[in-house]
């Protein structure tokens, strides 16, 4: 693809270019204005007292006696007059400090008089709290890298720290003479005046330049520099990158080359632009940095090239060195200070080129393999899918990573190799360079694009063997080689778009060794910049999560945050696919990093995260402005995002922008927007603290506990989204709660009344009104020290003490709620301090915190006793309400969204609205309340613990989805659209129609949604280890009964003693009521969102009435019956059951359609006949994009296709050869089992009678409950009945799976 031109680029059908464009203006194409006026653009006010000031400063010259009387006049007038010195300056400064750079200047000329190379040094600065003056001499187009670097400190201690309020202006101007000596040196002059506004707090959209300009600027600036400033603030106030324009200026070959750009967003520009006019030849006469007070800078640089020399001839006129520089300068403002800028400055390598290598510097530091044979050989001894395995594994890696390849030796090792630098580089450029003017344009190539013609591009091979020649020893020829695998991996880049605010890499991610990583990515996003660099990972084509910003307090967390960036990203992605089990998105994360020296620059790292990652999933069109983009992976890519850690605040800004780029799906991009763009705030409805409440209300449920009862600890306190709404929500009696600000104790009971208020405030307990604790309770805040308890207890820290306080035993408590903390506050080494003398000290444990406990210490505690349930299943709600919002956005359009699902500036929120929250709020409790029975009935059955039983769902829900996607299913229309029609919210398909959701959103999002609805379904009613025939037996009910929409999913159950409809969590206001009695409330009925909202007071029977329904019996080969759809054995008159081998059903007319599509399912869920699965993952590798090149692993550079919708592998053949999944696990039952009578009564079976190892038994609430008798039919892989298991399933109140509606469904036997 070498030498490209605009029209060979790979486009992507149907995707449609954003109509304006977004960032960078050059105006009129490629034809610079041309300005009239010669002049400098500047005209400063004369000096009146200049002559006066003049003759008391040769008075005051003669008084010191250091210059003899005759130099006196000449240097005095030869300063004044012929330095070009603004007068401004000599208004400014005083009498002594002129007369002290007059001698100062005098005493560098007598000291190069007596150097032997007669050079002139001159070094002068002086700061005082308003203004700065610096002057040195300097060679034109000369970068010095020693010396006093003027202008790197201007950058760093005024132009960098800038804002609207507290900003600095610069003027720059070299000399028009040679100094003494004639060695081609000049005397170049700064200086630094503090900004006076006289409306220092306009709009930030705010162009009137007498509104927001800087007092001198007003007065010194000409009416032709006015009109340029105020046309290019017209652009910049609306763009989120810098604006560069071009003037050319009349009957002179000088450019002013002007550029625009938001205060804080491009450290070290000033500095970074004298390096790369220079590199191309030129040098700048007079240079100009303006400061607005709506926070916008400006910079005018008047260039123009060297004189003729030999030295000089080797570079372009500067009618392409302009061209060059104006693409480039966007690149620089991305990294203004790359860390190969002495490369850069000397000369030695271009900008891209080194800036290409700061890039790789980061690839290769987070991906170089480094853990070495002994990691592989371990890793292939333990169980990856073994959780407690996986995270020995994982603290194993993060400790060897820290050793061998750290961030400085990768930096000493590139450094070394320039040669190989720019060869690699040249290679990726000749990939994804695109030249969009040909070479009879009527302007220049640009200057890569010769250089491509020039330059000799080497092969894979050739690198590889010029890398192994070149290298000083292995580990140098490993990072060279790294370097070589970026080049593969990368499949589209902005770094070649004129116009970026930070460079963003598209990656095929199979280079990672799968030793390390064993789950495939499916996309990976790298995203580069000075103030932060970052992740996008994501594990499936349709995914969402979240983006975090992390901060580091100093260098050393900081080194330590990014050696484990990427791990951290990649297993947080990993827990949200598990925790996204109920919903059609996968799992992806953000993790967004602060430089170490960029700390306070979170919104503009983020909103440059954003845009960057828009440039690869946008179109582009506007020459010169975003250009087309070499695309290798050739497929439309739309993420779904939401906010996380430090970006709750941002998510508005990132769904205008991507509005304002024209993005079509702008309206689903992000979810956690406000509400007036759509948004469903997680916090204002507590939807996370649902689903963790849910599962709270299910052991007390399960185990007859009064609620108000409980003594209760809670981490996360009321001023934290979970921790606030698991207040309002709960009735039980806190003992303890611990938050930022300290702990806060009550052995009588924290009063309630005062921590509801503090939770309708978001208040921390430090405002606890600590007169209504009991003479037992007390307060300890973190800043406090040497504090006595009430029995006696020194404190003598309060941050330890608040630390820790969760460990200690001290105080007791029959649940604990985890529901804010640091990651692995408690792990194997701390765990010890809840267990005394064998058993746990906290029996009911619900972790509303991610990771707040490790998977080892969960484990022990469960063994020691407790009942706990694990954040990826409990802390699900807040995923289920993002889903639901994305869905909607993406089935209205426009004008839809709009009126139904934005509320009004008023506060006003459309109906629809109202009722789709309260819709959503009912369905996370129902999918939380599914999960919760289905590990219940598993714990009971098999005696596996909870959290390694939550990972099992999630894992068998997640691969059971991701098969089903690549099955035929997805091509029968009819069953298609039923599954579809009973996934799609009620409210949706009344509002807009079933049809027009089908054709609004994406295909592939659609098809996300039936493999999830469907995966979690039967996961949910049939466990984790189902039999074989199990999901044959799951369609065949499905066909049989499809689900009706308006069918109730979720029969009501009474919750003792809680608030089953709290009115704060549906009011789009954040509005809280008063708190309900829990004696006065009554029970409610809980609706799916299939039935829109919980509205419903009704009380509820104790018992649901049995579902009506009509047995229709279909004779089956060798005994086997189908009842209402299901196989069945036949029963003989004797009580006997036949045994039957042969699944196969016989055609009947009331069974055409199960009878058509039963072939077709079990060739599609288990395999053909022939044994080939139909299960074809998506590639990972360059074959998906036609090009047939495998990126090698950085592990072994061998090819490594990731195929995350693959076969699942284990499976186990069949003598006819069908590929079964493995969702076939002991399903065993603990103490016998009940069956219906002949009127749907459940008794106690006979365990001696007969049963099934792999018994397919939905479970049943309430003993008495009536149940309508199907029967199922279940065998072991050798098709005979499987030997008895002696057990009594425990039945409680009914949960129904799988979208039927009413009384659950029994098993006979």
């Amino acid at each position: 693809m070498a030498n490209k031109l605009l029209e060979q680029v790979i486009r992507n059908p149907g995707r449609q270019p954003s109509p304006q464009p977004v960032h960078l203006s050059v105006p009129n194409g490629f034809h610079p204005r041309v300005l009239q006026d010669q002049s400098p653009g500047y005209v400063a006010p004369k000096f009146v007292g200049k002559e006066k000031q003049m003759d008391e400063v040769m008075d005051l010259i003669e008084q010191i006696g250091f210059l003899p009387p005759e130099f006196i006049d000449s240097e005095t007038l030869w300063f004044y007059n012929e330095l070009g010195i603004d007068d401004m300056y000599f208004e400014t400064e005083t009498a002594d400090v002129i007369v002290n750079h007059i001698l100062s200047l005098y005493a560098a000329k007598v000291a190069a008089y007596a150097r032997d190379d007669k050079r002139l040094e001159i070094r002068l600065d002086k700061e005082a709290a308003d203004h700065a003056v610096c002057i040195d001499t300097s060679k034109p187009g000369v970068s010095i890298m020693d010396g006093p670097r003027y202008e790197q400190r201007i950058d760093e201690k005024y132009l960098n720290p800038s804002t609207a309020k507290h900003s600095y202006r610069v003027e720059s101007f070299r000399s028009a003479g040679k100094l003494p000596g004639d060695n081609g040196q000049q005397l170049r002059c700064y200086f630094v005046y503090k900004c006076r506004f006289a409306h220092p707090e306009p709009a930030c959209e705010e162009t009137d330049l007498n509104i927001i300009g800087e007092a001198t600027f007003l007065q010194k600036a000409t009416a032709n520099t006015k009109d340029i400033y105020r046309d290019i603030m017209l652009n910049v106030v609306s763009r989120a990158g810098p604006v560069i324009e071009m003037f050319e200026i009349e009957g002179s070959r000088e450019k002013r080359l002007v550029v625009a750009y938001r205060q804080g967003s491009a450290m070290g520009l000033f500095s970074a632009l004298s390096d790369l006019y220079h590199y191309y030849g030129l040098t700048s006469s007079r240079k100009y940095v303006e400061q607005f007070s709506n926070g916008i800078t400006v910079m005018s640089l008047y260039l123009r090239p060297l004189p003729a020399s030999p030295e000089t001839a080797r570079h372009p006129p500067i009618e392409a060195s302009i061209h060059q520089i104006i693409k480039e300068i966007s690149l620089l403002y991305c990294i203004p200070q790359n860390k190969f800028r002495t490369h850069f400055a000397s000369g030695r390598l271009s900008l891209q080129e080194t800036t290409y290598a700061h890039c790789v510097w980061v690839f290769v530091g987070h991906f170089l393999n480094r853990l070495g044979s002994e990691y592989t050989s371990l890793s292939s001894m333990l169980d990856a899918n073994n959780s407690v395995h996986a995270e020995i594994l994982a603290k194993i890696k993060r400790r060897l990573r820290t050793e061998t390849f750290t961030a400085d030796y990768l930096l000493e090792i590139i450094h070394q190799y320039p040669d190989l630098v720019r060869s690699l580089y040249l290679s990726f450029a000749n990939t994804h360079y695109v030249q969009t003017r040909g070479e009879q344009d009527d302007f220049l190539p640009t200057l890569s694009y010769l250089r491509l013609q020039v330059d000799k591009i080497m092969t894979d091979d050739e690198l590889r063997e010029a890398i192994s020649n070149a290298t000083a020893n292995e580990h140098h020829e490993i990072v060279m080689n790294a370097i070589r695998i970026f080049n593969l991996a990368v499949l589209k880049t902005n770094f070649y778009t004129p116009t970026k605010v930070a460079l963003s890499f598209r990656l095929n991610p199979s280079f990672l060794p799968e030793a390390e990583y064993p789950q495939p990515l499916y996309g990976m996003f790298l995203v580069i910049s000075s103030e932060f660099r970052g992740f996008h990972l994501r594990f499936r084509d349709i995914a969402r999560g979240g983006i975090r910003i992390v901060k580091s307090r100093n260098r050393e967390t900081y080194s330590i945050n990014a050696r484990s960036l990427f791990d951290e990203n990649y297993n947080l992605a990993n827990t949200q696919q598990r925790k996204n089990k109920d919903i059609p998105e996968g799992g992806s994360k953000g993790v967004i990093l602060l430089d170490v020296d960029h700390q306070d620059r979170a919104r503009v790292a983020f909103e440059k995260y954003i845009d960057s990652i828009l440039d690869l999933l946008l179109p582009a069109t506007s020459p010169g402005i975003k250009d087309p983009i070499v695309d290798l992976y050739g497929q439309e890519e739309i993420l779904f995002m939401g906010p996380d850690e430090n970006t709750a605040d941002l998510v508005d800004w990132a769904t205008e922008h991507a509005r304002t780029r024209a993005a079509p799906w702008w309206k689903s991009f992000f979810t956690g927007k406000s509400p007036r763009l759509g948004g469903i705030p997680h916090d204002t409805y507590g939807m996370t603290t649902l689903s963790v409440r849910e599962y709270v209300l299910g052991i007390y449920r399960k185990l007859g506990l009064n609620p108000a009862s409980v003594r209760k600890l809670q981490t996360g306190g009321p001023d934290g989204d979970l921790g606030s709404n698991e207040i309002l929500l709960s009735n039980e009696t806190y003992v303890a709660i611990v938050d930022g600000s300290g702990v806060i104790v009550d052995p009588q009971g924290l009063d309630h009344a005062e921590l509801i208020r503090l939770a309708e405030k978001r208040a921390m307990i430090a405002h606890f009104d600590i007169s209504k604790l009991s003479s037992e309770g007390y307060r300890v805040l973190v800043e406090e020290t040497n504090i006595q308890l009430p029995d006696g207890e020194m404190v003598h820290n309060g941050m330890t003490f608040r630390n820790t306080f969760h460990l200690r035993d001290k105080d007791k408590y029959d649940v604990f709620v985890p529901c804010g903390g640091r990651p692995e506050s408690i792990d194997l080494g701390t765990v010890g301090k809840l267990i005394v003398d064998g058993k746990a000290t906290i029996p009911y444990i619900v972790e509303g915190a991610n990771l707040f406990m490790t998977q080892d210490a969960k484990l022990r505690l469960e063994k020691a006793g407790a009942i706990l349930f694990k954040d990826a299943s409990a802390n699900k709600g807040g995923v289920t309400s993002s889903s639901l919002e994305v869905l909607a956005s993406l089935s209205f359009d426009e004008e839809g969204f709009v009126e139904n699902m934005c509320v009004r500036p008023d506060g006003s929120a459309p109906t629809f609205y109202t009722e789709y929250v309260a819709a959503v709020q009912a369905t996370i409790k129902m999918n939380a309340r599914l999960e919760f029975e289905a590990i219940w009935r598993e714990h009971q059955q098999t005696g596996t613990p909870r959290s390694v039983l939550s990972d099992r769902l999630s894992v068998a829900i997640t691969k059971l989805d991701e098969e089903l996607q690549g099955t035929e299913l997805w091509l029968k229309p009819d069953l298609r659209r039923s599954v579809l029609e009973d996934a799609l919210p009620r409210l949706l398909r009344e509002k807009i129609g079933l049809d027009t959701i089908l054709a609004r959103v994406p295909d592939n999002y659609l098809r996300a949604i039936f493999g999830s609805f469907l995966a979690s379904r039967f996961v949910y009613e049939y466990g984790s280890n189902p039999s074989q025939f199990a999901f044959f037996d799951f369609m065949s009910k499905r066909m049989a009964h499809p689900h009706r929409p308006g069918q109730t999913l979720t029969p009501a159950v009474a919750e003792p003693g809680t608030v089953a409809n709290k009115q704060h969590l549906v009011s789009p206001t954040g509005a809280t009521a008063a708190k309900t009695s829990p004696s006065a409330e009554p029970a409610v009925k809980e609706t799916a969102i299939q039935d829109g909202p919980v509205s419903s007071s009704e009380p509820l029977p104790s018992q649901p009435p049995s579902q009506p329904h009509d047995e229709k019996v279909l004779q089956g080969t060798n005994g086997v019956n189908v009842v209402n759809g299901n196989p069945t054995a036949v029963v003989s008159k004797n009580g006997k059951e036949d045994a039957s081998d042969d699944p196969t059903l016989v055609e009947s007319t009331d069974t055409s359609v199960l009878q058509g599509i039963r072939k077709d399912i079990m060739a599609a869920v288990f395999g053909t006949i022939d044994g080939s699965s139909r299960h074809k993952g998506r590639p990972h590798n360059r074959e998906m994009n036609g090009d047939g090149d495998d990126t090698p692993s950085l592990a072994s550079e061998s090819s490594t296709v990731a195929t995350p919708g693959s076969n699942m592998g284990n499976g186990s053949q069949l003598d006819d050869g069908l590929d079964f999944p493995p969702h076939r696990y002991p399903h065993s039952h603990a103490n016998g089992y009940q069956l219906p009578d002949s009127n749907g009564s459940l008794h106690q079976h006979d365990p001696d009678h007969f049963g099934h190892k792999n018994d397919v038994v939905s479970h049943v609430e309430q003993a008495s409950v009536p149940l309508p008798p199907y029967r199922y039919l279940d065998q072991n892989d050798s098709g005979s009945l499987s030997n008895p298991n002696p057990a009594a399933t425990t039945i409680d109140p009914p949960i129904v799976h799988g979208g039927v509606s009413g009384g659950a469904t029994s098993v006979a036997h």
